[in-house]
């Protein structure tokens, strides 16, 4: 996987990451399902971490 750079591609790849899921869910694939949720909160993590860094400049003045 591709590391998600900055806000819109952690909103594009937690969509990818529930397509994934739900259709692992689908499918049975339980694999696919884990494999969904787990891009999901990669990119969750990553948007929450480019957020944080956003306030943290605009406090600084940066």
């Amino acid at each position: 996987m591709a590391k998600a750079k900055g806000k819109g591609n952690a909103k594009v790849h937690q969509i990818r990451g529930k397509m994934k899921e739900t259709l692992g869910k689908a499918l049975g694939d339980s694999s696919m399902q884990q494999a969904g949720r787990g891009e999901q909160l990669r990119a969750k993590a990553h948007e929450m971490t480019e957020k944080a860094t956003g306030h943290l400049r605009k406090r600084s003045g940066h």
